[in-house]
């Protein structure tokens, strides 16, 4: 049985350009094994 990655959602309200902590958390859940999508600042 193949096991799926677990598929996480990072957005950024776009209230302002500081997009450095979405970024981090992002990449931190792609090297734990996570399937990321980050969407990108001024998305909302």
């Amino acid at each position: 049985m193949t096991q799926e990655k677990i598929r996480v959602l990072v957005a950024k309200p776009g209230l302002d350009g500081h997009d450095r902590g979405a970024k981090v958390v992002a990449r931190a859940l792609r090297d734990a094994g996570f399937e990321v999508i980050y969407t990108g600042i001024r998305q909302t």
